[in-house]
């Protein structure tokens, strides 16, 4: 065993997908130890908040302050409204308005401004411009005079009776907050999703619930076809037609269309994640099967085979001790395979919405979906998808690479 392992961890490719798949086991078990709660806990009102820190304004405002004179702080605050598209169209206004543009770079930010100072008039109506292009300009007029011409803000407080108002403090912009002394302090690495939901402890939870579904669902197919193809090569007969016919069944009907029929016809309240795990598991046992008859049919005629046959040992102890482990490690990257497969068998189930009940727990398959179907794609919104499809693709990505070393190591005419 020791030499097994010492051949199997030399091969650079199962290393690759080994340090990959463990990277993966690592976040799914350690990031809810450093942010426990429910995975599904709404923390936003608003919907597909970006990833960032997010600080309490509440606590903000009542925190010791200290001053600090940053002459990139101006600089900063223009570029947080000002985007390289809103210059393009200040220029676009400007052509628009029949006010000359030429030699004006949309980078010389100073005569950028002079300019739109000079001659912005929301009053003005340029020909061809729609109202909803007006409302921008608007907009932006708005948020360009709040960062050039910065003004002390005072908070104040409102007294019930007199319903005056009381100063209790003036903010300048040159008052900081250290983030450690605000009491409420909300870190979202990958923000929120389409619920309000912090993505990156779903897609831990998430994590977990798919590689739990391809544990139970690459067991049973594994298991299954491993019964069914030990029996079928080593008896033969009668038996191997049968067997043979049963997966003949199973392999003309497409396995996902199958498991689309069962899936559907159980409904959304019993579709637990056990539940589809074991659907899965199920319906794509086929070609384990096919592929262990064929290793157990070149077996069967060995010589020790014969001998434990000639010895009187019964069928179920030749098939253990003289055939299974001839085949144990072809079984193993079955196994692997199989695993792969049922959790991509789940994303693809999910986002038909065929998966798992959505009030249970996150799977991979799930946030695909429900990003989906809020349109998280299509309004730019990447941290809700690009992670659970990057995650997605490293988890087949590693179990395959892990695969394709441990046949390297296996069979001998792959090796270099």
């Amino acid at each position: 065993m020791k030499h097994i392992l010492s051949q199997v961890f030399h091969s650079g490719k199962f290393v690759v997908g080994f340090c990959i798949f463990m990277s993966i086991l690592l976040l799914m078990i350690f990031y809810p130890i450093f942010n426990p709660g429910n995975p599904l806990q709404i923390v936003s009102i608003g919907t597909f908040a970006e990833p960032g820190i997010y600080v309490s304004v509440y606590d903000a405002v009542d925190s010791d302050m200290n001053t600090l004179k940053l002459d990139e702080a101006p600089a900063k605050r223009l570029d947080s409204v000002l985007k390289s598209e809103d210059r393009v169209k200040m220029v676009m206004w400007f052509d628009a308005a029949g006010i000359p543009v030429d030699n004006l770079s949309i980078h010389d930010t100073e005569a950028l401004l002079t300019l739109w100072e000079e001659n912005y008039d929301a009053t003005i109506r340029p020909e061809g411009m729609t109202k909803a292009d007006r409302n921008y300009f608007q907009r932006l007029d708005g948020n360009l005079k709040k960062v050039i011409v910065t003004h002390d803000k005072v908070l104040a407080r409102q007294d019930p009776s007199s319903s005056e108002l009381s100063v209790i403090r003036t903010i300048e912009d040159t008052d900081y907050v250290n983030i450690k002394k605000v009491a409420n302090v909300k870190r979202l690495p990958l923000g929120t999703d389409n619920f309000g939901r912090d993505v990156l402890k779903e897609l831990a939870a998430a994590i977990k619930t798919s590689i739990f579904i391809g544990l139970v669902a690459g067991s049973i197919a594994t298991l299954i076809g491993l019964t069914f193809g030990l029996l079928s090569g080593f008896i033969g007969g009668l038996v191997d037609d049968f067997i043979m016919f049963i997966t003949n069944i199973f392999t003309v009907i497409p396995a996902f269309v199958l498991l689309i029929l069962i899936s559907y016809s159980i409904g959304q309240d019993q579709r637990g994640p056990t539940t589809v795990a074991v659907v899965i598991g199920l319906t794509v046992w086929t070609w384990t099967a096919r592929a262990v008859r064929s290793q157990v049919i070149s077996l069967r005629n060995r010589d020790h085979v014969n001998l434990s046959k000639l010895s009187g040992h019964n069928l179920f102890l030749i098939i253990f001790t003289d055939i299974l482990p001839y085949i144990a490690s072809y079984v193993i990257m079955a196994l692997i395979l199989q695993i792969s497969g049922a959790i991509l068998a789940e994303a693809q189930l999910s986002l038909l919405g065929l998966g798992p009940k959505t009030t249970e727990v996150p799977t991979l398959g799930l946030m695909m979906n429900w990003s989906m179907l809020y349109t998280a794609h299509l309004n730019g919104y990447w941290w809700a998808y690009f992670p659970v499809i990057l995650t997605i693709a490293l988890i087949s990505f590693s179990l395959n690479l892990m695969n394709t070393g441990l046949d390297q190591v296996f069979n001998p005419t792959l090796r270099d």
